[in-house]
């Protein structure tokens, strides 16, 4: 079976997709991924074929007429391939359009944007980009979703603001990157505290060098939320708790008179496997680290920025997994790390949640789906 995957995001919308497409290229399928040439990188080495032929999404609208562009590029690649089935990032609209456009069921992989988006907020939009390429209009927001949507959390742990039928959810393989290892200094860290990782994600840090004003964001709120000021507060407020911290700045200068001691400075870490041995995670809210911290059976203090990060923040407080941060204040990193580490009832609710995790479909169960769908052209069956 030819599978055809598709990526316009950010790079770990690309490593959110990688577990998937590499487990169906080796169940013995035939798989292309098409994304812009940026993030090729991320599928080198792999049991895939990759190209590099769609647009970046820049800073517009997922479904402004860039998409359009990204249809247009994508469709004689498609034509081409002849894929049995599609997948797609979350909010990778254009990939659905060609799939009803040559008749190939498609399916989003999840991701978090495209785990909060509302799917009726978007239906206008996307009709006019269907007039653009010349597909009908719809009255139906689902329609994206007319062979359902795929899930990597427990249905009752799930962060899919929106929740649509015909959802499968299966567990994400741990690590990314089999080769990855943790250094061994890791090794000679104290162990009669607790603990604590940090990191803002792979995103953030691409923006520490913006000029704000070029991109209409209000200097006030750039002033408090840019990488550099969010990473800083971070370290500042960990030099104040009585906990190992490990901090991966991503690049990001950080003012050394703000560190103690208790605090280890990297620029990347293998974050999977560290969580492993970790009592918290201090998190920008970015899904695809809550979703480790879940497997890992580990509490978050979230400091949540722009995009899903509010929502999942809001997410983790509900399903008593941590604790939202809702100050860039060292004093408040501080205070909502403590807060976690000295109530066992954060750490009980996500072990609790890690062994539902546990008990999902493996990723090779996800791929046997996969191929019934692709074989009956019907929506996915609820895992």
């Amino acid at each position: 079976m030819r599978i055809l995957c598709t990526v316009t995001g950010k790079p770990s919308h690309a490593r959110a997709m990688l577990p998937l497409a590499r487990a169906c290229a080796e169940a013995g399928h035939e798989v292309l991924v098409v994304v812009p040439p940026e993030l090729t990188h991320v599928f080198a080495h792999e049991p895939v074929s990759v190209l590099g032929a769609l647009p970046a999404p820049g800073s517009s609208s997922r479904v402004g007429p860039k998409l359009a562009d990204t249809f247009r590029a994508l469709l004689p690649v498609a034509r081409d391939f002849g894929p049995a089935l599609i997948l797609r990032d979350g909010t990778e609209f254009a990939a659905s359009f060609v799939g009803e456009e040559l008749g190939v069921p498609h399916l989003p992989v999840p991701s978090g944007s495209g785990n909060v988006f509302d799917p009726a907020l978007v239906l206008a939009p996307l009709n006019e980009r269907r007039a653009e390429v010349g597909l009908p209009p719809t009255d139906d927001p689902h329609a994206i979703f007319r062979y359902g949507r795929l899930d990597c959390m427990p249905p009752d742990h799930s962060f899919i603001a929106n929740p649509t039928p015909h959802t499968f959810a299966y567990r994400q393989p741990a690590t990314v990157d089999r080769a990855e290892r943790l250094p061994g200094w890791v090794a000679q860290l104290p162990t009669d505290k607790p603990l604590v990782v940090a990191a803002i994600g792979t995103a953030l840090p691409q923006f520490k060098d913006l000029r704000p004003q070029d991109h209409n964001i209000p200097l006030d709120r750039w002033a408090k939320y840019n990488p550099t000021t969010l990473l800083n507060a971070m370290v500042a407020g960990l030099s104040r708790v009585d906990c190992v911290a490990v901090v991966a700045t991503g690049g990001v200068p950080v003012e050394q008179e703000r560190v103690a001691g208790n605090v280890h400075l990297v620029e990347s870490f293998a974050q999977p496997l560290l969580l492993q041995c970790a009592q918290l995670m201090l998190t920008h809210g970015g899904y695809n680290s809550i979703r480790e911290c879940v497997g890992a059976g580990v509490p978050m203090a979230v400091l949540p920025v722009f995009g899903d990060q509010p929502q999942n923040a809001d997410r983790v407080e509900e399903l008593g997994l941590g604790t939202r941060i809702r100050d860039v204040d060292a004093a408040e990193i501080a205070k909502g790390c403590e807060q976690v580490l000295q109530d066992p009832e954060f750490t009980r609710r996500a072990r609790s949640a890690q062994r539902r995790m546990l008990a999902l479909p493996s990723v090779a169960d996800a791929v046997a789906e996969l191929e019934r769908v692709a074989a009956e052209r019907s929506p996915l069956r609820g895992a």
